[in-house]
């Protein structure tokens, strides 16, 4: 059986630290920014939050040379002008990065479905809200991983609610407290969830783990979720629905997640609350995902 392949798109601030000639583009604009990419287009750019990341991804594919298991794909908004210098860092870091889309300052999230990828990471907030409104898991990449525990094997880790499932559950949380939370949960505790934005790049991750030696996986998922018993039950129920395998599930109750990140050994944890990403980012790299009620802009008055 053909591997299915898992496509992951990073934007070029992602993949490569470009503060440098940002700040040059937010300071003396457009013109001033293409001159400086040009003139300094053979420096070797250094790694962003999202390279180690890359890496592992790419490093999949060493147990499978003949049908990789991962792509990565290039979405950024330089000019493919500017984006010579970007190719050429990836030439010398050793990237296996073939493909991208550079849209000269237009955001590139319209290419997602082109690509058939199925995560974009960015370090643009905008960017990612667009992506995620147009049905694609999508993070802003917060800070790069300080810990690689785990070198031979890539993961991730994932909160609950407005992230793998939809922000159903936490409506009620939000706008009834935690009692009523709790109450709809034991109602609805058969119930399978609806999915969220993380739901199909979860499944993509699970496909790959179903086609390797369970004992020796390249890949673990976690779960991360501020649930607690009674409310672990439809969680667990919804993923056995999905028939996705999770590896690990820690029902926290409300405790700050950082330290159980580091525990896991995480190479990057998904959080729909900036706070959570707060807590994590001391540890592991973060990412945010502006999904769910409690990234809704509230109401002008």
């Amino acid at each position: 059986m053909r591997k299915q392949k898992l496509v992951v798109a990073i934007s070029s601030r992602a993949l490569f630290n470009l503060d440098e000639s940002h700040a040059i583009f937010e300071k003396q604009g457009k013109e001033a920014f293409l001159r400086y990419q040009i003139q300094h287009e053979d420096e070797v750019l250094q790694p962003g939050y999202g390279f180690s990341l890359v890496k592992k991804f790419l490093a999949l594919n060493e147990k499978t040379a003949d049908d990789p298991l991962v792509e990565i794909i290039l979405l950024s908004q330089n000019s493919a002008d500017t984006g010579l210098r970007i190719f050429n860092s990836i030439a010398h870091h050793g990237l296996n990065i073939t493909r991208a889309a550079f849209t000269s300052g237009v955001s590139p999230y319209s290419y997602m479905s082109a690509f058939g990828a199925h995560l974009f990471l960015s370090t643009n907030a905008d960017d990612v809200a667009k992506t995620l409104d147009a049905g694609f898991a999508a993070a802003t990449i917060l800070c790069g991983s300080s810990i690689d525990s785990h070198p031979d094997q890539l993961r991730i880790a994932f909160d609950g609610d407005s992230v793998l499932f939809s922000d159903e559950s936490e409506r009620i949380y939000q706008q009834r407290g935690l009692t009523a939370f709790a109450e709809n949960e034991r109602t609805e505790a058969k119930k399978p969830l609806p999915g969220g934005p993380f739901k199909d790049f979860l499944s993509a991750l699970h496909h790959i783990q179903t086609q390797c030696d369970p004992h020796s996986s390249p890949i673990r998922t976690a779960l991360v979720t501020a649930r607690a018993a009674p409310a672990h039950e439809r969680v667990v129920r919804t993923l056995r629905a999905w028939g996705i395998r999770i590896d690990e599930a820690l029902f926290l109750g409300g405790m700050p997640k950082g330290a159980f990140l580091k525990a896991f050994g995480a190479d990057i944890f998904f959080d729909d609350q900036e706070g959570h990403c707060e807590s994590a980012a001391q540890h592991v790299a973060a990412a945010h995902v502006p999904h769910g009620i409690i990234n809704q802009k509230a109401p002008e008055i």
